[in-house]
C-alpha cells in the first residue's frame, strides 16, 4: 500500500513537472527570444529573415511546411516571434504615421496591429506565412496556399485565430490571413495570460491609457476563433 501511494506520488510530480509554467514577463513579451531555452531559431528553409520560434511550434511548423511542399505548396514564415520592444517599435511607428485624436490613432491601428503586451507574437506560438496581404490570399498562388492550410492545418495543431468578423467572432482584428498560431501551446499560454496580466501590465507607448477603455485584452486577446477540429485534434 506504502509502495503504491509512493509511486502515485512521484508520477503526480513527473506529471506537474510536465506541465508549462509561464512568467508574466514572458507572456506580455518583456523578454529577448534567442536568449530563452524553449526557443529556436527558424532554419532560412523556412523563414525569409531571422524568426525564433517555440521548438515545439517549429517541430510542428516543420513538419508541415515538409508535407505541403510534397503537394506543391511553399510555407514561408514572414514573421515570428516579436518581443515588447519590436511591438512597441510597430505600434510608434503607426501612431506616428496615422492622424487624428488618440482614439483614432488607436483605433485604427487596431484593425491589424496588437498594443504592446497583447500580442499573440509575443508567446512563440503564432507566426505570418508568406505575406501580409489579403490580396495575395485572394487569387493564384496564395489562394492555393490558403485552400491548403485551410484543408490540413489543423492535422499539425494549427489554426487562424482572426477569421472574418461575424464568423464565430464579433470584436477584435480584422481578418488576417497569413496569421497561423499553435493551438496546444498557445491555448494555455492563452489561460495564463489571463491568470496574470492585467491592464497596469499595458504600458510604456503612446496611447497606453485606452487600453482598458478599448478593452484590449476582452475585444483583442481574447477575441479569436478556433474551429473544432483543432480543439478535437488536441
Amino acid at each position: 500500500m506504502k509502495h503504491g501511494l509512493l509511486l502515485l506520488f512521484i508520477l503526480s510530480l513527473l506529471s506537474f513537472n510536465d506541465v508549462p509554467v509561464y512568467t508574466k514577463k514572458e507572456v506580455i513579451g518583456k523578454f529577448i527570444p534567442e536568449q530563452h531555452n524553449k526557443f529556436v531559431k527558424v532554419s532560412d528553409r523556412w523563414a525569409q529573415k531571422t524568426i525564433y520560434l517555440r521548438k515545439v511550434v517549429n517541430d510542428a511548423f516543420v513538419k508541415m511546411a515538409k508535407d505541403a511542399q510534397k503537394d506543391g505548396v511553399s510555407l514561408t514564415i514572414v514573421s515570428g516571434t516579436r518581443n515588447h520592444q519590436r511591438q512597441t517599435e510597430i505600434w510608434e511607428e503607426k501612431w506616428e504615421r496615422f492622424k487624428g485624436g488618440s482614439k483614432d490613432k488607436a483605433s485604427e491601428i487596431l484593425q491589424y496591429s496588437s498594443m504592446p503586451g497583447t500580442s499573440r507574437h509575443h508567446w512563440g506560438t503564432d507566426f505570418d506565412l508568406n505575406s501580409v496581404e489579403s490580396d495575395y490570399f485572394n487569387q493564384g498562388e496564395g489562394k492555393r496556399v490558403y485552400t491548403w492550410l485551410n484543408k490540413n492545418a489543423w492535422k499539425y495543431g494549427f489554426f487562424q485565430p482572426y477569421n472574418s468578423l461575424g464568423e464565430g467572432r464579433n470584436v477584435g482584428y480584422k481578418e488576417e490571413k497569413w496569421h497561423w498560431s499553435y493551438y496546444p501551446e498557445s491555448r494555455r499560454i492563452l489561460k495564463a495570460y489571463n491568470n496574470l496580466v492585467g491592464y497596469k501590465d499595458i504600458q510604456g507607448f503612446s496611447g497606453s491609457n485606452l487600453g482598458e477603455e478599448f478593452q484590449v485584452i476582452e475585444h483583442f486577446v481574447n477575441a479569436i476563433y478556433t474551429p473544432k477540429s483543432v480543439k478535437n485534434k488536441d
